[in-house]
């Protein structure tokens, strides 16, 4: 009975989401002008937005099939005519990832390396994390604002420039860094293998292939590991920091994806009572000059 029945099931969920994307397409036709697509109109035209035969033109398409993906049928639109449709109907950033989406289709990702930073929002949240060192990271992992509890526990990274500031460089080149981490060899396995997975969306980026070659040069663990591909995400875990003033801490580490189509994220640290972490930090603070106590 089980197999039946969840084959039917499928097959509604199947015919739903198609019900759905022909509507969701009939919706971005329908508030399109002619005039916008430089499409002439006569004087008398009843349709509202555009018709289906006009998209199919633009989009290079036939009329009759575009017609069937609007009506629900199973036609199956391949990734190259679901791009066209975006661009004959206009869709922007999250317009696009719905209508893959409801199509059943990976959309194809291209990666441009604009300028990055951290603003707004994101600003105000890393401020109000008082007693939780936190940084933000953009692509590359470079770190682009933390907080006062960060530089506290982590150092100034204010006193860090261009590649120096980087999560990957810093694990394994920077000798304080690493002697920060207790577990250096675990962590560092982890960092290597989370980020060979993220920067498989930069291949052939020369700001990636610059920092792999830098590395490859400085440290002898990354032109070791980095040859073998492994493969990881990890967003949580206990980071265990032998500070020089404080001595042995513990945090609970998260990083959180930041759903503005970057790839910017906040990676947040939380004392845990083992080893008496969350006195400590406060220690660190109240002893940090007032002017840095501000982020």
């Amino acid at each position: 009975m089980n197999g039946p029945i969840s084959s039917a099931s499928t097959q509604s969920a199947d015919e739903s989401r198609r019900r759905e994307l022909g509507a969701f397409l009939r919706s971005r036709r329908e508030r399109l002008t002619p005039a916008v697509t430089g499409i002439a109109t006569g004087l008398r035209r009843r349709t509202p937005g555009l018709r289906r035969e006009e998209v199919a033109m633009i989009a290079g398409v036939g009329t009759t099939w575009y017609t069937w993906l609007e009506q629900g049928r199973d036609v199956r639109p391949s990734v190259e005519v679901l791009t066209a449709l975006c661009e004959a109907l206009r869709l922007d950033a999250v317009e696009k990832r719905h209508l893959f989406i409801l199509a059943g289709r990976q959309q194809p990702e291209r990666r441009i390396a604009a300028p990055e930073k951290a603003d707004g929002p994101l600003l105000h949240m890393l401020e109000s994390l008082v007693l939780q060192p936190a940084y933000v990271v953009g692509r590359r992992w470079d770190v682009l604002a933390w907080n006062p509890a960060a530089a506290a526990v982590f150092g100034d990274y204010g006193l860090l420039e261009g590649d120096n500031r980087n999560i990957v460089h810093m694990v394994f080149t920077n000798p304080q860094h690493r002697h920060l981490l207790v577990d250096w060899e675990e962590l560092a396995h982890v960092v290597l293998a989370s980020f060979c997975a993220e920067s498989a969306k930069y291949v052939g980026d020369p700001d990636f292939d610059r920092l792999i070659a830098l590395m490859m040069r400085s440290s002898p663990e990354f032109r070791d590991w980095w040859p073998r591909r492994d493969v990881a995400r990890r967003l949580t875990g206990v980071k265990h920091v032998r500070h020089p003033i404080a001595g042995m801490m513990a945090f609970e580490h998260m990083s959180l994806s930041i759903d503005d189509g970057s790839d910017i994220r906040l990676i947040v640290y939380t004392p845990l009572a083992e080893q008496n972490s969350i006195a400590k930090l406060r220690a660190l603070l109240d002893a940090m000059p007032p002017e840095r106590r501000s982020a």
